[in-house]
């Protein structure tokens, strides 16, 4: 099977979560095409995909201008196809959390008329040295609202990649599925 996966990563961990789904898929025969969408020089193939897989980042309850403009300019393209759109946020890393985390995915639907055919919300990461002292604050603060995290730690990863591996294995199956649970919430698609 030919997937598609394209991805937009402000700090890396989106990253790190396509290059394991391109990792995981092409271990199981797969034949995957990764793509980062602030590659503006990319030739993207949607009509000989059989699957896509759509992942970005949360910063400021937005994915990634790059994701987006990609996805309402090529709407259409993806409609054709079954599509996996896997959201990354800290606000996905816990259960209160969900329905905010949610939210983002449907303003994203919202300002690019696109509703993939399936979704996952997939907790992030906190890279601290990447951040100024007010960025850490807000971290803290405000995303974190204090939970048990150390901000003075360089990095934190919430990233659950055993329920990342299951649902990517339920978009793979054959059967068609109505959704993809974040963690053990269902969101519907």
């Amino acid at each position: 099977m030919k997937v598609v996966i394209l991805f937009a990563s402000l700090e890396g961990q989106t990253r790190k979560i396509a290059h394991f789904a391109q990792d995981m898929l092409r271990n199981a025969g797969h034949d995957v095409a990764l793509f980062d969408a602030a590659d503006k020089m990319a030739s993207i193939d949607l009509e000989n995909a059989d699957k896509v897989i759509l992942a970005g980042s949360v910063h400021e309850r937005r994915h990634p201008m790059t994701l987006e403009v990609f996805i309402a300019a090529h709407r259409h393209a993806l409609e054709m196809h079954p599509t996996l759109l896997i959201s990354v946020s800290l606000s996905a890393a816990f259960p209160e959390g969900f329905e905010e985390a949610d939210d983002y995915v449907v303003e994203m639907m919202m300002r690019t008329g696109f509703t993939p055919s399936h979704r996952a919300l997939v907790a992030g990461a906190v890279r601290t040295k990447k951040y100024d002292y007010f960025a850490r604050q807000v971290v803290r603060h405000v995303v974190l609202r204090d939970r048990d995290y150390d901000p003075n730690e360089e990095e934190h990863e919430f990233t659950d990649w055993a329920r990342l591996e299951a649902t990517l294995w339920e978009f793979m199956s054959p059967r068609l599925i109505a959704s993809i649970a974040p963690a053990s919430e269902s969101v519907s698609g």
